[in-house]
């Protein structure tokens, strides 16, 4: 397959999923690193001063292929019943790039001695770009490419909840509650191409639970909704060897599965990788897996107890 129609069929692919308002969020395969990213209750949760940093390569060695990085940090304040954070997040495919910056803010309650529920709220926006004139086509003078759009503000904001235990975590979320209009391009049969943000929910659980003094089993759960398509579930399965190292195995139905390779470099630094594999796609005949790396750092600790008994999550 010619390079020119590699990044045809990434744009396309783009326009035609804006058009049936099918899942435009980026995937993450260490979703459990970057709950901030996902639900703004997550804020504070971590009674530190935490930032995590990620970032994903996806389906290497294919021409126009996602790359996504994104940024958070969040910390309680004095009044332990608040949290405040801050996410950024900068997604490219092909000729199209979004960039975003959301506040975060969380209240939390105690609801007995060993759970809590926090709702939280985010508010901010995305900038999206496209460079669709820049595209080599096989007929330019195509009027779906001669449109760019350039730097379109978005304003957003969204909610969530989070209930959590020491072993135990569930939360549900709405990122961006507004589906606002990007572009509108006019096709040669005189129909409309809409470019439109989806809503999307998000549902969030996992636990620890422990085998032996040196072992602990690690499931997890991401699940995606939005209109027009099917429901997609991130299953993954980890183990914990010596409260240092994890060991998993992931499935995300419908694409792809791989696994992860974590360490606890210190009680407040974890670094992360993965490595999957979408199965369900054509591009999979084109590329070489997709890579992520994802870390983790703790840099005040407000509960002087968590040293002493890591968050899990």
């Amino acid at each position: 397959m010619k390079t020119s129609k590699l990044k045809i069929l990434i744009t396309v692919s783009i326009l035609y999923s804006i058009a049936v308002k099918a899942q435009q969020d980026p995937m993450y395969t260490h979703y459990m690193y970057n709950t901030l990213m996902v639900n703004p209750a997550y804020a504070g949760s971590r009674d530190a001063l935490t930032l995590t940093l990620l970032h994903r390569s996806q389906w290497v060695d294919f021409k126009g292929a996602p790359l996504v990085q994104s940024i958070t940090m969040h910390m309680p304040l004095k009044n332990q019943h608040l949290g405040v954070g801050l996410s950024l997040l900068n997604d490219k495919v092909g000729a199209s790039n979004k960039t975003s910056l959301f506040g975060d803010f969380a209240y939390r309650m105690n609801l007995t001695a060993k759970s809590k529920l926090a709702l939280g709220l985010s508010a901010g926006a995305n900038i999206y770009q496209a460079n669709l004139s820049a595209l080599q086509l096989d007929q330019q003078a195509d009027p779906s490419f001669q449109t760019n759009v350039n730097n379109k503000v978005t304003p957003n904001f969204g909610f969530g909840a989070y209930y959590s235990r020491e072993r135990f975590y569930a939360g549900v979320s709405v990122p961006n509650l507004l589906e606002n209009t990007y572009s509108d391009l006019k096709q040669t049969n005189g129909s409309s191409l809409l470019g439109a943000e989806q809503r999307h929910y998000y549902f969030i659980a996992g636990a620890v639970i422990p085998l032996s003094s040196s072992l602990d089993f690690k499931p997890t759960t991401f699940v995606k909704v939005t209109s027009s398509v099917p429901i997609q579930a991130d299953l993954t399965a980890s183990f914990i060897i010596l409260k240092k190292v994890l060991l998993g195995v992931m499935y995300r139905t419908g694409d792809s599965f791989g696994a992860l390779l974590g360490v606890n470099v210190t009680d407040q630094l974890h670094i992360g990788y993965s490595f999957d594999w979408s199965y369900g796609l054509q591009t999979s005949k084109y590329n070489q897996g997709s890579h992520e790396i994802v870390l983790r750092y703790d840099f005040l600790v407000f509960d002087k107890n968590q040293i002493h008994s890591p968050r899990h999550f």
